[in-house]
This record gives structure tokens, sequence and C-alpha cells, in this order.
């Protein structure tokens, strides 16, 4: 890995420690350049999980992915700067009760272990410290990890207080290639909006504000709230290039 052109596609120009500080700061640069994005998948191109396609696709192509491909690249890019990495597979739960891994997130230890994320959309902008219970500042909201007999989940505190689940993970090493089949099917499957769905979405300058684009829309996200532009189809791609820095791949 190339790493200085690495921290140039992601405008990280800060001096480079194994330490939170760092680990803050370069999680919320990929979540401000790198977009969680479906286009190859919509487009029916075609992913894969090693870091041979994530990281050229991320910083030769300026493009974004999905988990497999912004989590692996990320954590790809940790290694090299020192951290110690553990690739956790996690379970969704956005749609209710799962058992399948079909998402891959990060645990980086440094003092402490912390939950890393950079491929879950709208999700946590800075590390959560594994090993803490009870609620904890995410950057974008409260987020608490609950311990159970299948793992610890991952929930985000809605408006009342509860705590909604997002993901449940085992903190076990997984290799990128075990998750081949989980990145084959979500691709593959026809009920799954992965394929119908065009999106692409990113922080902006770090947070907490953040833009979304959708099939029809365009989102702004901020603390007081979002609000939406219409977009046509055929301003589509424009769009995107002015948002994102990229086109539809077909």
């Amino acid at each position: 890995m190339d790493v200085e052109r690495y921290l140039a596609r992601i405008g990280f120009d800060g001096a480079v420690a194994v330490d939170l500080e760092t680990l803050t700061a370069l999680q919320r640069a990929h979540l401000s350049t790198v977009p969680f994005e479906n286009l190859h998948v919509y487009h029916r191109l075609g992913v894969r999980t090693d870091t041979d396609w994530s990281i050229p696709k991320i910083v030769d192509e300026g493009r974004g992915g999905w988990c497999f491909e912004n989590n692996g690249a990320f954590g790809a890019l940790l290694e090299a700067l020192g951290f110690g990495v553990l690739r956790l597979g996690a379970a969704v739960l956005l749609g209710g009760p799962n058992t399948v891994v079909d998402h891959l997130a990060l645990e980086v230890a440094l003092d402490e272990p912390w939950l890393v994320d950079v491929g879950f959309g709208e999700s946590f902008t800075q590390p959560l410290a594994l090993n803490r219970r009870g609620p904890q500042e995410g950057g974008n909201g409260t987020y608490e990890l609950i311990d159970s007999s299948q793992g610890v989940t991952l929930t985000l505190h809605d408006a009342e207080g509860v705590p909604v689940p997002q993901y449940r993970f085992k903190r076990v090493h997984h290799e990128l290639a075990e998750f081949d089949s989980g990145s084959e099917h979500l691709q593959t499957a026809e009920d799954l909006h992965w394929r119908h769905k065009p999106f692409a979405t990113r922080l902006i300058d770090g947070g907490p504000e953040r833009v979304t684009l959708l099939g029809d829309r365009l989102k702004f996200h901020s603390p007081q709230g979002v609000r939406e532009e219409p977009v046509a189809a055929e301003d589509w791609d424009d769009t995107l290039e002015r948002w994102f820095g990229m086109r539809s791949p077909a």
C-alpha cells in the first residue's frame, strides 16, 4: 500500500501517531471523503472483498463502497500505520432479528479496544470504547454497547433514549475472504435494496453535517434537522460529481 497516497486521498495531512486522537481524525477524514455507496452493485458490475480490489477503487479511482470495501481498505491503512486491527463479523439488525454475518466492522487496539466503522452509512463518526457499558457519544448521536449470549449489540438511542439495535458482533477476528459469501448474497439477492436503489452518503468536513444522494433527491442532515432537494434523473450524475467527486461507473 502507498500510505501517503491513501492519506492524501482522505485529505489527512496531520501527524500520525498510534493514539486515539489520530484514530478519531482518520475515521472522520475517511467518512468525509470516501462515500458509503452501492453504485457498482446497483449497476450489476460486481465488487470484491479483498484489498487488491478495494484500495485501488478508493485511492486511485476516487470512489467509495460498502462495508466490505470501506472497512476492508481502512483496516489495512490502520495496520500500515501501526494500529492493531481485528476484522469483526456482524449481523445487521436494522430490519429485525438476524444471525447472518452481513457486515464488517473493525476493532482497533490502543490502551483499550475501540469499535471503528467507516462503512455503515449514517452511523457513529468517532471510535466507541468496546469495554465500556452505558451510553457513549458517537459524534452524531448516543450509542450503547449491550452484551448478551449472542455477542455485543451496537445500539443507537432514539429520541426517547431507547437503545435501537444496529448490529451484533462477536469479538473474533475474520479474514476478508470469510466475507465473500455475504458480499455475494448482498449483491445478488433480488429482494434486497442494494440492487435497486442507488445511493451515496458522506460527512461534510468531519460532521456532524452529512449529505446523502438517493435515487430522486439530495438530503442534507444537520443537528437542526434534514433538508431535501429533488434531483431529476438527467441531473443525477452531475449531482453525484458535484457532491461526491465521482460519476456512475456504468
